[in-house]
């Protein structure tokens, strides 16, 4: 989510890559959420942060969106020049009927929204407090 939002509000500004630790398969329920606002993010690969470091990209800024509060480990990239921790919990651990899920999928897709915008007006305020 944070990627195509980047991508898109930064205006060419900032070219945003996502991974995680593992890659895997695209969450529906984000899909269908960010489909909602205009965004197809269908065809988006899920990426490892380990093929970033091998391949020795180097990243001015660095928003790790992990559920800290569930124990998520963030990868760790250094040499960035700023380091941001977005504490937000991870769709995929979501429980509950269809619509519920859903609901809680865009409570988090617009907090990550909030924090792509607070980052474009100043990169550093939008770190986790």
């Amino acid at each position: 989510m944070a990627e195509a939002f980047l991508n898109r509000l930064g205006e060419g500004k900032y070219v945003a890559e996502s991974a995680g630790l593992e890659p895997g398969n695209l969450n529906p329920f984000v899909v269908e959420v960010m489909k909602e606002i205009g965004y197809d993010i269908s065809q988006n690969l899920t990426k490892s942060v380990f093929d970033f470091h091998q391949a020795g990209k180097k990243y001015d800024y660095v928003v790790k969106v992990c559920d800290a509060m569930s124990g998520q480990q963030c990868p760790i990239f250094p040499g960035a020049l700023l380091t941001l921790n977005w504490n937000l919990e991870d769709p995929s651990s979501l429980f509950g009927t269809h619509e519920e899920r859903l609901v809680r999928t865009r409570r988090i897709r617009d907090l990550v929204l909030e924090k792509v915008n607070q980052f474009l007006i100043d990169p550093s305020s939008s770190e986790q407090k």
